[in-house]
């Protein structure tokens, strides 16, 4: 089409383009949340899960770092300390989504 055209839609075109308008809908009634938003809501809702993310992060970290330095026993331990920050952190989510999933039913 050159710019001279005029461009005419009809219901069918516009029918393709309707959840512009349901998304705009949607934002009024739920408003989009930013990452620090949505991070302070999901803490809040089970703060073990952030917390075993971080444990985890570091045991690996020291880990890397002891393995490196050549402190073969540290680093080990601080390899199984990981799988099991792992193992918590993966029973936090679980526990977490199953309170959540049995407060929604109850409601």
């Amino acid at each position: 089409m050159s710019s001279k055209e005029k461009t005419d839609f009809t219901e069918e075109d516009l029918a393709k383009y309707d959840w512009i308008t349901l998304r705009k809908d949607m934002d009024t009634l739920l408003p989009t949340e930013t990452f620090s938003q949505k991070f302070q809501r999901k803490f809040l809702e089970n703060p073990f899960v952030p917390i075993g993310c971080l444990a985890t992060a570091l045991a690996l970290s020291y880990g890397l770092w002891t393995f490196r330095s050549g402190q073969k026993k540290m680093s080990q331990y601080m390899m199984r300390t990981r799988v099991a920050a792992q193992g918590l952190t993966v029973l936090a989510l679980i526990t977490g989504i199953t309170i959540g999933a049995n407060s929604k039913i109850k409601k």
